[in-house]
Formats: C-alpha cells, sequence, structure tokens
C-alpha cells in the first residue's frame, strides 16, 4: 500500500504547485493605456504578449505587454507621418504601417523599432488605411481609390527598399462610391484570397490578390456599414464596426462565396474601436475616440475583449 501513499502524496503535491502557479500568474489587465495624445487607429499582435498600437498623430509605434499593461513608444512620432492600420510577419519581426492621406507605407523592425524602409505607393489624395501580410507580399487599401498595392516580399519576408510596388485595380463586383471605401483587409492562411471590407456600402469582398477582381460575398442582406479592421481565423471573420461600437462574427463559407453573421460584441468600454487583434484567448481592439476632439492630454486605451 505504500506506492497508494506516495501517489496520493504526489498528486497531492502537483495540485498545489498547480494552484500556486494560478495564483502567482498576474491577470492580464482589462484594459491597456495608450501615451496621452497618441491618436490610435492600428493594433495588431506580436510574438509573445505583445500588441502594437499605431499613431495618427506622427506615425509613432508603441508596443505593449498584453500580461501587465505595461509599454513604451518603440518608434518616435514624426512630423509629416501617419500611422493607421498595421500588420506583423512572424518571420521577419517587422512591423507595417499603412501611411493614411500621405500616401505611403512603412516597415519597422519591431524589436528595435528601426525603420526599414517607406515605400510611396500613391500620391495624395488618398488614405492608405490598412495591411495584411501575406507569404509573398504585403496587401495596402486605398480607401479613396479602388485599388489595392502588393508589397512583394523575398525570403523569409525581408525586404528591399529598392522593391518596386505593385497597383492592383479593384474590379469584378467591387463599386467606389464618394466617401470611405476599402477599408480592412485580411488574407486567407494560403493567402490565395483576400478578404476587404467596404466601409461605406457595407459589404464584403473576396480579392484575387494576382488580379484583382472582387467577387462579392453573400451576407443574407447583413450589412458591414462603418466596417473597419478584420480579423480572420479559419473561417470565423471579426469585423470592427467603428462608430457603432461593435464587432460582427461571421462564419464564412470555406470557399468565401457566403457568410452569416453568429454574433455581435458590444461592450460599454468600447468609444469607436478601430481595429481588432488577438493574444491567447482574448481580442483586443483599441478605441479610436473620433467622437473626442483630439488634444496632447486626450486618454486612449486598448480594451481587451473576454471569452471569443
Amino acid at each position: 500500500m505504500r506506492w497508494i501513499e506516495k501517489l496520493s502524496r504526489m498528486i497531492v503535491l502537483a495540485a498545489a504547485l498547480v494552484a500556486q502557479a494560478a495564483f502567482a500568474a498576474p491577470d492580464f489587465p482589462p484594459s491597456i493605456s495608450l501615451p496621452d495624445g497618441w491618436s490610435p487607429e492600428g493594433i495588431v499582435a506580436g510574438r509573445g504578449t505583445v500588441i502594437y498600437s499605431g499613431s495618427l498623430a506622427g506615425g509613432g509605434i508603441y508596443a505593449a505587454d498584453a500580461r501587465t499593461g505595461v509599454g513604451q513608444v518603440l518608434v518616435p512620432g514624426q512630423a509629416g507621418r501617419v500611422a493607421v492600420g498595421l500588420a506583423f510577419d512572424r518571420r521577419s519581426n517587422y512591423v507595417f504601417a499603412a501611411g493614411g492621406p500621405t500616401g505611403s507605407a512603412s516597415v519597422y523592425d519591431a524589436a528595435t523599432g528601426a525603420h526599414i524602409a517607406t515605400f510611396q505607393l500613391t500620391s495624395p489624395p488618398s488614405f492608405i488605411n490598412d495591411v495584411i501580410v501575406t507569404r509573398s507580399a504585403a496587401y495596402f487599401t486605398n480607401s479613396l481609390a479602388p485599388v489595392l498595392y502588393g508589397l512583394p516580399l523575398g525570403p523569409g519576408g525581408s525586404i528591399s527598399p529598392a522593391t518596386s510596388v505593385e497597383t492592383i485595380p479593384l474590379t469584378g463586383d467591387y463599386e467606389q462610391v464618394p466617401g470611405f471605401n476599402a477599408n480592412g483587409i485580411v488574407a486567407t492562411a494560403d493567402g490565395a484570397a483576400l478578404i476587404v471590407v467596404h466601409s461605406t456600402r457595407g459589404e464584403l469582398y473576396r480579392v484575387d490578390p494576382a488580379t484583382g477582381v472582387a467577387t462579392l460575398i453573400d451576407l443574407d442582406g447583413a450589412s458591414l456599414s462603418n466596417g473597419d479592421g478584420m480579423l480572420l481565423e479559419g473561417n470565423t471573420l471579426y469585423v470592427v464596426r467603428n462608430r457603432l461600437n461593435r464587432i460582427e462574427v461571421i462564419d464564412l463559407e470555406p470557399d468565401l462565396s457566403a457568410g452569416t453573421v453568429v454574433e455581435t460584441i458590444t461592450s460599454p468600454e468600447f468609444d469607436v474601436p478601430t481595429t481588432i487583434t488577438r493574444v491567447g484567448r482574448a481580442l483586443y481592439v483599441v478605441n479610436a475616440r473620433f467622437g473626442t476632439p483630439p488634444t496632447p492630454d486626450t486618454e486612449y486605451s486598448i480594451i481587451r475583449v473576454e471569452g471569443n
């Protein structure tokens, strides 16, 4: 019977260690404060529990630990720069930033904040709104023109400052209208298809990155007006609807021909969320607070959304 007593002691000890570890592990904070006056728009998760947020006011990049909520400015802002949507490439450890009205896109080292390259995608008037990285390229939307921009990537996600950017006209079912058009963009795991949300028309399109041909995704009458940043996980698509303070959860057909809104996520903490990312089992959105006049003292934050 001695082996039974020994086994019992081992089980009790293991349970105690698990309980101790759980007690010692810090809770992920429900929100992460950004610097006052930051004017955020883009957000993306990096390696581990790091989250990056870009600034409309100077194009800076802030890096925060989702586990502790502690962060620091990784890339200082500069006059004439803007950072809207962000993307992260795990292979190269680069952060890509869409440049909004500057018509440009910038790339930074996510560890050091070093500037890797800036590419002039087009000339104003333009609004380079969002970006997604695939194995072969980074793709950017322009909310003021019916085009995408493709930045080719080398082995391991390497970038040459001399690389030529491809302009990809959006055709097929895509329709350009007055106001904001193409906004958030995501890609399937294999990079064979892109998904773009149209903010004004409230529509989703499956886009062939090689040709720019856009095919309307049937949402059975559901609207995604004010659609902004998106997150694609398998066949589940999260779409942030900024000024409506909500996130739509869409179950997509495998061929991306159709989708069904299966859930709407809201929170009293939302204050014009614009973009979305995931760390572990939680979603994170950044509050752009577009309804609040931006000042050097205006407070901004990233909000954790539990249970999704």
